[in-house]
């Protein structure tokens, strides 16, 4: 199974260059959000098939949003979303475009090979 996370700062259209596995890694969770500055986070997980290198085919988005206080290193993980109304509530069209043109630029045979109800989740409304 090939999979890639983008993470973006919630209003920015090019994601970090880190992962959601790598910012959040070492944080603690939040169990209480008193006292805390949280910084919100959109963590996109894209699936498909094909290697860890290349995939053939584009099959699952999955989006959640991420809270963490920098400074405290303290997160909030929220639950990850897969259905289609979810996933284009919670991406901005800039986020939108900034993936399409990602996953056919750098697979475009699996881009191609994906089935239309994975393209039409980054159609602009």
């Amino acid at each position: 199974m090939w999979k890639k996370n983008f993470l973006f700062r919630a209003t920015e259209s090019t994601p970090l260059s880190q992962s959601e596995n790598e910012l959040f890694h070492d944080t603690e969770p939040a169990l209480d959000s008193a006292g805390l500055v949280f910084e919100k986070f959109l963590s996109v997980w894209v699936q498909g098939e094909g290697t860890d290198e290349k995939p053939s085919a584009f099959t699952n988005l999955y989006v959640r949003t991420a809270m963490l206080d920098v400074h405290k290193h303290v997160s909030l993980l929220h639950p990850l979303q897969g259905r289609s109304h979810q996933i284009k509530q919670l991406l901005l069209p800039e986020q939108k475009q900034y993936l399409r043109q990602w996953l056919a630029v750098h697979a475009p045979q699996a881009w191609e090979s994906s089935e239309d109800h994975f393209r039409d989740l980054f159609e602009l409304e």
